[in-house]
């Protein structure tokens, strides 16, 4: 299970102060996939970096007995003075997987050939986004965090991408943030609506849907 307990989170900027959440708890429970909605700046993708652990609660605690993603396809995650090789092979070294084994799934993945040795600051947008993609592929996890469902390179790397998660998701959960209420009907049973501050579970995705559609009305 994932939970929030009791979880504030504040920004301050120049001497402003902005809530984006303020005392909110609930549980994220295994064997469900839920979709995050809200109105912009609602804070959905805060919470999902709340969630990965990219970011920490101004108060509150968030737990994890599971093992959850970073957001999928994330490449923020690279030094960029660092070659492609080297980056996978110290994530795989944080999460305790086979060096080798990490790499050689990355490398033929990726399909990026000899850039896996040169720093990640040369690479296109679009060969960050490859490698990005076949680190997370790689590493096994319980639950991915997806910040939106989007392409990756042409249409036929695009493919692999959906078949390597699809087998994925065979074993794990989803936790998504996504636009497309199409998308989040076919990939989540159980909606989180966000609001002033507050989270509200709902049972259903498609209760969530409609309490965020009256939200934008």
């Amino acid at each position: 299970m994932i939970r929030f307990d009791n979880v504030t989170k504040v920004y301050r900027t120049e001497g402003h102060r902005r809530t984006i959440l303020e005392r909110v708890s609930f549980s994220l429970k295994p064997g469900v996939s839920y979709g995050f909605l809200g109105i912009n700046g609602a804070g959905k993708s805060t919470t999902l970096r709340l969630l990965a652990g990219t970011e920490m609660p101004t108060k509150g605690r968030v737990i994890r007995n599971r093992r959850v993603s970073w957001p999928l396809g994330f490449a923020g995650g690279f030094h960029p003075m660092m070659s492609g090789r080297d980056n996978v092979i110290f994530v795989a070294r944080i999460y305790g997987e086979d060096p080798r084994r990490v790499l050689d799934y990355v490398e033929d993945f990726s399909e990026l050939g000899s850039y896996l040795d040169v720093p990640i600051r040369t690479y296109s947008s679009g060969m960050s986004s490859r490698l990005a993609f076949g680190r997370s592929m790689a590493i096994p996890f319980e639950c991915y965090l997806i910040a939106e469902v989007t392409s990756v390179g042409d249409a036929r790397f695009s493919r692999r991408c959906e078949e390597a998660f699809s087998a994925r998701r065979a074993n794990a959960d989803v936790i998504m943030v996504s636009h497309s209420m199409d998308v989040l009907r076919a990939w989540c049973q159980q909606g989180i609506v966000l609001i002033n501050g507050r989270a509200i579970v709902y049972e259903s995705i498609d209760d969530a849907i409609e309490v965020y559609r009256r939200l934008n009305a």
